[in-house]
């Protein structure tokens, strides 16, 4: 079975106050004389208090990256920010970045559902992406790198007569290799690259999505 390719693109690529109390000698008064061999009366000690047990912190379990024995485990979700609540420009940036982070998570995973959750259905090329996702996960199959990183983006800000705004992504995405169940590469690696792309996304009902992405060849 020849499965299609998931790479992304082709080409290469912070005085404390004391209290002194003075104890000074008393001498009792009756009818004028003193009162010998008086005694204080011996003082009595509180029980000592019962230390306070301490909480075991649970263990948390680390991020192993996929390799050639297996699949990665406990990827960490990618958190929505802030800014992506905002129709502004630094909304945009912000959610493109995330984008691609859920991109990431996809790759290692095999899971796109957080990916799908912000992409429009009409996003033809995202659509190529995580079909070719899932035939390359299907039957106990896995991934082994393709990490993605977006070192710069820029847009103007302008929405278009549609309401898109458009935002230029620099995409750089790791080697990929392919394991069935026995840990065996059942296609050759898709080497790194390095791609210049333009995504558009709207801004509706108090979030973005992405509607279209081109890459530039």
């Amino acid at each position: 079975m020849t499965s299609r390719s998931s790479s992304f693109g082709r080409r290469r690529r912070v005085g404390a106050v004391f209290v002194a109390m003075t104890l000074l000698p008393v001498t009792a008064c009756t009818g004028g004389g003193t009162t010998p061999g008086a005694t204080a009366a011996p003082a009595t000690s509180s029980p000592a208090a019962s230390p306070t047990p301490t909480a075991t912190p649970t263990p948390t379990a680390s991020y192993k990256p996929a390799d050639a024995s297996g699949r990665a485990q406990n990827v960490p979700v990618p958190v929505l920010p802030e800014a992506v609540k905002a129709e502004t420009k630094e909304g945009l940036e912000a959610f493109a970045r995330y984008w691609f982070k859920e991109l990431n998570f996809a790759y290692e995973t095999g899971t796109s559902s957080g990916l799908d959750s912000v992409t429009s259905t009409g996003c033809e090329f995202c659509s190529n992406i995580t079909r070719s996702l899932k035939t390359n996960y299907a039957d106990g199959r896995w991934l082994v790198g393709g990490h993605i990183e977006t070192p710069s983006l820029s847009t103007t800000f302008e929405a278009q007569a549609d309401g898109q705004y458009q935002i230029a992504v620099q995409v750089q995405q790791a080697k990929i290799t392919y394991f069935d169940p026995g840990g065996t590469e059942f296609r050759k690696p898709t080497p790194p690259s390095d791609t210049g792309n333009v995504m558009l996304a709207a801004f509706k009902d108090g979030a973005w999505q992405i509607t279209a992405l081109h890459p530039l060849r």
